[in-house]
This record gives C-alpha cells, sequence and structure tokens, in this order.
C-alpha cells in the first residue's frame, strides 16, 4: 500500500499551532498553560476548610483571621455543588473531570460531604449521590480494596484513612502510625531511615503522624513520651519546608492534608495552617473547584520553546524562521527562564542550588525533568540569538548553565538513572530512577557537554569528562530497563486506559529520543541495538487508525478512513511517538508508519482537537491530571520536525 503524506495539510496544521500557541501566551513572557480541575483537590480542599471551621467553633480564635467562617463555608459549600454535578455514571469520582472512577478519590468525596454537612443544591437531595458512591467502593473491595491500590507505599493511603477517620467513615485505629519523629533528623538522614512516604511527602509524614497521634495514640507509655518530645521540633520542620504561597509544592492535596490535619488536634492558628487556608482560598478556580497545582509554566515554557525550535530546524532550514522564531522566544522570555532557576540550597528535599522547578511560584522544588528542559531550551535560544542576546544575558547563560549542569550531575543515581528530586531513595517507585527522566537528562548533558556549547558554558574539561561518564552510565540503565517488548515505561506519564496504567508509547519515546540524539551513545552498539528493538515496539503499537495510544475515554475519534470504533488514539501520544520516529538515524523502519500517523496527526489539529488535552500525567502517588498546552506541545514538536524531513512519499 503506499501511502502518501499530505504535506499541504501538515503545512496548514503547522501554522494553526504556531497562531494557538502565541495566543496561549497573551501577554506574558513566558506560557503558563492550564491544569484540570481535579475532584480529589476539590474534596481535601473542603475538608481541610471544614476541620478548620469545626475548630474554631469548638475551640475559638485567640486572633482574627483574614478569611472569616462564612468565607469559608461559601468555599466548601460551592466546591460540594461542583462534586455534585461531576460524579460519574458508575456513581465514583476521577482524579480529574476526564478521569475513570477510582476508590481513592470517592472516598475523599464521602468524606468531603460529610464534614461539610452537605445536604444538596438545586433541590437535588446528596444523599442518592452518596449511596451511589458507597456502592461503587464496595464495588471496589472496600477499605481492603484501597490499601490494596497502593500496597506497600503509604504517601496517599494513610491520608486518605486519616481524611475519613477526621469524618467518622473509619476508625482511627484502621489508620496507619507515621513515624512523624524521624523529620526531627538532619534532612540528610531522611534516605537512611527508610521513610514509609515519597521524599516529597514529608509534610504530610509530619501533619498526619501528629493527628494519629493525638487521636489514637501508642499505648507504650516510654514511645509516646518520645513521640511528645518530637511534635515542636517536626512542626518547625513543616515550617521551615513551607514556601510563601503556602502550599507545600503548589499542589492542594498535600496541602489541604496537612491543614485538616493540624486543625484537628487545635492547631487550626498555627503559623502553617494560617498560610495553608491562604494557599486553598486563592487557588480555588471560579467554578468553585480545585486544580491538581496551581500551574507548570516553568515547564511549559521550556516545552514550548524546544517544540517551536522543531519548527525553526537547526540551522534556520524548517519552517518557521528565526526572526519568527525570536518574536516568540525573545530575550524576556529567557530571562523569565533563568529567573526560575533555583540559586539557593532547597528547604523542601535539601537539593543544591542549579536546579529548575515545574513553576515559578514558591511551591516549585527543582527536579530530573524540568531542569534538562530548561537546559535544552536554552541551548535553542542559544543558537537563534546572537543577533539579539546581549553580553549580560550571555554570560547569565553560562552561568545557569553550569550550575544546572553540575546540579545534574550530582542527582545521579548509583544505578544510573535519574530520580525525580532526591539521590539515594529507591525504597518506594516515585522516589527511584526513572527511564523518561534519565533520557531527558542525558539529552540535556548532550546538548551542552560537547564543543562550542562546552566551550559558550565555560564547562571545564573535568566536567566534560563527567559527563561523558554518566552518559555511559546512563545507557546502562536504559539498557536493564527495557522490556522484552523493547518497550520503556515512563515513571510521570501514563495511560488510564491502558492495563497496569503505565504508558509504554511515552516512555519509549521520550527514550529514543535519547538514544537518537546523545552523540556519545547514539553509535555504540549497545545503542543501536536497544534503539532498533524500540522502534520496532513502536511500529508494532500504531493504531488501526493511525495514531498511538489512547483508548475508549479519549474525547474524541479521528478516523481517516471512515471506519467506527470505541477507541481512538490520543493527539499526545501520537505526537510523542511521531516525534521519536522522526529523530531516528536514516534507517528503512517506519516511514508508511511514520506518514500515517502524521496523516492522523493533521487531521485532527485540523478539527481542533489539539485544544482538547486528555488525563497523561501523573502527580505524586499516581494522581492524574491533564494539560492544555501538551497536545499542542507535543504536537507542535512532531509536525515541526516532520516538515524538515524529506520523504519520496510527499504529494
Amino acid at each position: 500500500m503506499n501511502v502518501v503524506l499530505d504535506k499541504a495539510n501538515l503545512e496548514e496544521a503547522l501554522q494553526t499551532l504556531v497562531k494557538d500557541l502565541q495566543l496561549e501566551r497573551q501577554d506574558k513572557p513566558h506560557w503558563t498553560g492550564k491544569l484540570s480541575t481535579s475532584a480529589l483537590s476539590t474534596a481535601t480542599a473542603i475538608s481541610a476548610l471544614s476541620v478548620t471551621l469545626e475548630a474554631r467553633s469548638q475551640r475559638g480564635t485567640t486572633s482574627p483571621s483574614p478569611f472569616t467562617d462564612q468565607q469559608l463555608q461559601e468555599l466548601a459549600y460551592h466546591g460540594c455543588c461542583w462534586l455534585l454535578e461531576h460524579q460519574n455514571s458508575d456513581g465514583g469520582f476521577g482524579d480529574t473531570d476526564r478521569s475513570h472512577s477510582n476508590i481513592s478519590t470517592t472516598l475523599l468525596v464521602l468524606a468531603a460531604w460529610k464534614l461539610a454537612k452537605f445536604t444538596g443544591h438545586n433541590g437535588r437531595d446528596v444523599q442518592e449521590a452518596t449511596e451511589s458512591a458507597w456502592r461503587y467502593v464496595e464495588q471496589q473491595g472496600g477499605w481492603a480494596g484501597l490499601r490494596k491500590r497502593y500496597g506497600k507505599d503509604k504517601t496517599f493511603v494513610v491520608p486518605i484513612l486519616s481524611n475519613c477517620a477526621l469524618a467518622g467513615l473509619v476508625s482511627w485505629k484502621e489508620v496507619p502510625s507515621l513515624p512523624f519523629e524521624l523529620a526531627a533528623l538532619p534532612q540528610a538522614w531522611y534516605r537512611f531511615v527508610r521513610m514509609p512516604v515519597v521524599s516529597y511527602a514529608v509534610p504530610a509524614l509530619v501533619a498526619i503522624g501528629q493527628a494519629k497521634h493525638f487521636h489514637s495514640p501508642t499505648r507504650f507509655l516510654p514511645w509516646r513520651w518520645v513521640r511528645n518530645s518530637a511534635i515542636t521540633t517536626t512542626r518547625r520542620v513543616l515550617r521551615q519546608m513551607q514556601p510563601d504561597s503556602g502550599g507545600y509544592l503548589e499542589a492542594v492535596p498535600l496541602t489541604s492534608f496537612v491543614l485538616m490535619s493540624l486543625s484537628s488536634i487545635g492547631c487550626h492558628e498555627h503559623v502553617v495552617a494560617n498560610h495553608a487556608i491562604r494557599f486553598i482560598v486563592d487557588s480555588v478556580l471560579p467554578d468553585g473547584s480545585w486544580p491538581i497545582d496551581t500551574n507548570l509554566a516553568t515547564w511549559v515554557t521550556s516545552l514550548s520553546i524546544k517544540a517551536l525550535a522543531r519548527a525553526s530546524g537547526p540551522h534556520n532550514q524548517g519552517p518557521l524562521k528565526t526572526d519568527q522564531w525570536l518574536s516568540l522566544v525573545n530575550p524576556e522570555t529567557i530571562d523569565w527562564l533563568l529567573y526560575c532557576q533555583h540559586r539557593i540550597r532547597h528547604p523542601f528535599t535539601g537539593a543544591d542550588p542549579g536546579g529548575w522547578g515545574w513553576t515559578n511560584l514558591s511551591g516549585a522544588v527543582p527536579d530530573a525533568d524540568d531542569t534538562p528542559a530548561a537546559l535544552l531550551a536554552l541551548r535553542e535560544y542559544w543558537d537563534r540569538s546572537s543577533t539579539v542576546r546581549t553580553a549580560a544575558q550571555s554570560k547569565a547563560i553560562a552561568e545557569a548553565v553550569e550550575l544546572g549542569v553540575r546540579w545534574l550531575l550530582g542527582l545521579q543515581n548509583r544505578d544510573g538513572g535519574w530520580p525525580t528530586f532526591c539521590r539515594g531513595w529507591g525504597t518506594l517507585p516515585f522516589d527511584r530512577s526513572g527511564t523518561d527522566l534519565t533520557a531527558h537528562a542525558m539529552r540535556a548533558l548532550d546538548a551542552w557537554g560537547l564543543g562550542e556549547h562546552a566551550s559558550a558554558a565555560k564547562l571545564s574539561e573535568q566536567l566534560t569528562l563527567q559527563i561523558r561518564s554518566a552518559h555511559r552510565r546512563g545507557l546502562d540503565y536504559l539498557t536493564q530497563q527495557q522490556l522484552e517488548d523493547g518497550s520503556w515505561l515512563a515513571l510521570w506519564f501514563g495511560n488510564q486506559d491502558h492495563s497496569g496504567e503505565d504508558n509504554p508509547i511515552y516512555g519509549t519515546s521520550r527514550v529514543l529520543l535519547a538514544l537518537n540524539e546523545v552523540r556519545a551513545v547514539r553509535d555504540e552498539p549497545k545503542c543501536v541495538k536497544i534503539r532498533e528493538k524500540g522502534l520496532r515496539f513502536l511500529l508494532s503499537s500504531q493504531n488501526r487508525d493511525g495514531g498511538w495510544g489512547g483508548g475508549k475515554s479519549v474525547p474524541y475519534r479521528v478516523k481517516l478512513d471512515g471506519s467506527e470504533g470505541k477507541e481512538g488514539s490520543s493527539i499526545e501520544e501520537t505526537a510523542v511517538a511521531l516525534e521519536a520516529l522522526l529523530s531516528a538515524p536514516q534507517t528503512t523502519l517506519g516511514e508508511e508508519a511514520t506518514i500515517r500517523g502524521l496523516n492522523w496527526l493533521s487531521k485532527a489539529i485540523g478539527l481542533g482537537y489539539h485544544r482538547t488535552s486528555w488525563p497523561i500525567g501523573f502527580y505524586f502517588a499516581k494522581l492524574w491530571y491533564h494539560e492544555k498546552l501538551y497536545p499542542l506541545v507535543f504536537s507542535l514538536a512532531a509536525v515541526g520536525l516532520a516538515l524538515q524531513t524529506k520523504t519520496e512519499h510527499q504529494a
């Protein structure tokens, strides 16, 4: 079958994507994006506000609060109404407005309704919705089903159980104790004491651990005294880790769990609680719900810069010329990105200076996905900005790059992979090395670690030697992590319709980008072997409609042959798969598949489906989210790269 690429449609798609991305930036120097609204976040915020109001009523207040009881009650009520309107047909609730139901979020909603004493809205009684939700919970195995969902990881199961205990849905005896006293140890020791929660959930460990200790203390008096002695110290840790915004990780669920726990033990006026209330009030959306996090501004800005560079080409050979590119990515954009780099030791994770987090807001934490993204964005700007870049900005970029490179090198684990936040935390899944993070870090180190770019960033010979060593170790890690079918699984991205909720399309595509691009390893026999195996997996995974990934919950369908079906590909996964295939070295693999994919993607863009995001991202403990800019930015990277690639099959 001779498949012909519709190049005119592809060029039109590019123009649409560039125009939409320009509109999304509005009048700012950067992109902010828009995270999905979340039933999970909304439920936890309602519970936190309700427990705080109850504490005020029962224990009183000693000083005026900037937020009155009536204000908090109204926020909780409107959140309850939003939840009532967003119950799924099976009676359960999902993490986002486009997510499958799950037992965790459903129990949190039930707890929120009870704590808020919610009775209904617009003549609709909440009783029927509550009964339907409980039926869903029982179908999922009840409390045993909740524990089964998380296994040994207590990061989220204990907060859920404690929230339910505060609502009287379960006994405090059913809530496992958390060793909050461990937070009194020096921060550098945390990874050695085998914390039962992931590294970024220490605030929950402290607050919920203290709540459990208060409501159901240990019977062994000597140990109870030991724990009592750690209360004041660990509350100071809570304050030290709390950012100026008041929101831990800028995340409503984590901040809400801390607030409800403190309020339940009479600490509703503690400085941490007051700042948490402010964050929750500031975070509410106009429709009365709350998002999973404030925004991913730094992340989506870095991805946007890189995607635009795909359309520009390495030597101004792409459809987007340098002057057009610089009108979208100007010096102010880069100054903003440089400002987002963390330049002091981070109080939350103890991370050294040099990394980037996902947002410019104070709750961000430097990590091994946002830091490579920023470094890659800076490289693209460096290559195109000689006519507009000042000497001062050149110096600032060079300094930032050296710090960022050193930060990444210092984070690499012994297994050769990169973790998200902290080196050496390997007990729980979301603290381990990740293939997508490792691939991203390797690409960033390659971008600045060789030749003229290493000189521009003033990287020493010793540092470039470290980069070569890091690449070899990273390749070994990726080789070990490749599955039998040739795929790699991503740590921070999933597919809610896929068995196991993992995402081999995203993971494999992101690893292949590194294997295709990293000059230090791409020609090694080991790299060639695993790359070919990964490419074959991607090609074998292409859907009949021409796209990749997706499933029954994708809210759109793109059928090139007019056929109907219950499942559809996703724009996000199709785009990342195409970018990986298009960036591969010369090969006989995949030309027809790539053209079919590009035709599917360009048609989807023509239908405007790139403006509809789908849950593809994980947050901590597998909380789902979707981001408005993902389908747009991922598509731009693929389409831009495609229009630089010559093929015999173009129409």
